[in-house]
């Protein structure tokens, strides 16, 4: 890599919501402020994250996801020939449902050169430059548009199945991923469930079900994100995060990697993977072994987000050392296993639990890494 990221102490991406920014949104949705006020609200509160973040000794800053409502939906409901619609049911986690949204294709998949998110990142950048730390911003993959359709979802577009969109999404990605660069970003993210969905017999059940050609679909997503990033500028880092769902402490799938490990870490280009690691739903260590020899960096997601109890320093050191026997400690960092808060309802912890985390990950990465 020809630039620093991913950093031995880095993080996902989304941070608990503000009260303030709670409130703007519910008086917008009352009609008492509009939009301009809204980002100005937005704008205060991301200002002061950025900060927090510095503070806490990152050498990176995300915008916390402050504008969006949903990690994934928000993006997807921008591009050219996606909708956001309701369904007569959410995303099952476990004993929680989300709210009834889903994806519908109504003409050819494209990145707009205006999306918002565009924006955003805009608003980021010299914020986070000012601060002393890299900005970073994370959007979901073009996998997971993919994998999330119901089976009615293509219905009226001229796509037949899910093998026609997947050309589409690629060159919609090479176009995001260009887009994003033009705007000054130099660290991209791509937020995924489709692998982690991989490894769990029951959701690639419910894959089948949807439509979606299980057999080799890891070999068509590898293909699908290599031809996405085909392009991407040589000065710029793009990472991916693999979560097993995230949605008020809860989780969707279970399965270690290794039905996955040998296309996503050793075939797909990324130049860094987000690992979630957090508890025995993830596996062991030993899928890392496919991680080749070089510059790409495994983040060890060892802290949990999905509760407040702090780890115990000693115990994360000892697991890291564990994954060093499979993969070389120079390849390792560590991260929160997920963002505190893919939609804006949040994980279930306060927001001095979630300082701490972050603090605890810093501190713990200086002790191990000698350039973190």
């Amino acid at each position: 890599m020809s630039v620093n990221p991913p950093f031995r102490a880095d993080i996902v991406g989304s941070f608990l919501r503000p009260d303030a920014v709670k409130a703007a949104r519910v008086r917008l949705a009352a009609g008492e402020i509009d939009a301009a006020e809204l980002r100005a609200v937005e704008d205060e509160a991301i200002t002061s994250l950025v900060a927090r973040q510095a503070q806490a000794g990152l050498k990176v800053a995300t915008d916390g996801e402050f504008r969006r409502s949903w990690w994934h939906f928000d993006f997807f409901g921008m591009l050219d020939g996606v909708n956001v619609v309701e369904l007569d049911h959410g995303i099952q986690f476990q004993g929680v449902q989300t709210r009834p949204l889903g994806l519908h294709i109504d003409g050819p998949v494209g990145f707009p050169a205006d999306h918002p998110m565009l924006e955003h990142f805009r608003f980021l950048k010299p914020v986070a430059e000012a601060a002393g730390v890299t900005p970073k911003i994370s959007i979901p993959a073009p996998t997971v548009l993919d994998f999330r359709l119901e089976r009615d979802a293509l219905a009226g577009s001229s796509y037949g199945d899910h093998d026609d969109i997947l050309e589409d999404l690629a060159a919609t990605y090479r176009s995001a991923v260009q887009a994003f660069y033009d705007a000054g970003c130099r660290y991209l993210q791509f937020d995924d469930t489709a692998w982690a969905y991989l490894c769990s017999e029951d959701e690639l059940k419910k894959a089948a079900e949807r439509g979606i050609r299980t057999d080799h679909l890891a070999e068509r997503y590898a293909a699908l994100i290599n031809a996405s990033l085909r392009d991407k500028p040589a000065d710029m880092v793009v990472t991916t995060h693999v979560c097993r769902g995230n949605f008020r402490s809860t989780w969707i799938s279970s399965g270690g990697y290794e039905p996955v490990a040998e296309q996503l870490l050793g075939e797909t280009t990324f130049d860094g993977y987000f690992l979630e690691y957090d508890n025995e739903r993830a596996g062991g260590f030993e899928p890392l072994r496919f991680l080749p020899q070089g510059d790409k960096v495994v983040e060890l997601g060892l802290i949990t987000t999905k509760s407040g109890e702090l780890e115990d320093a000693d115990a994360i050191k000892r697991r890291i050392d564990e994954a060093s026997a499979v993969a070389p400690l120079a390849q390792l960092a560590l991260s929160p296993q997920c963002g505190f808060a893919s939609t804006e309802e949040g994980n279930v912890l306060s927001e001095d639990e979630q300082w701490a985390k972050i603090e605890t990950t810093v501190a713990i990465a200086a002790d191990v890494w000698a350039d973190a």
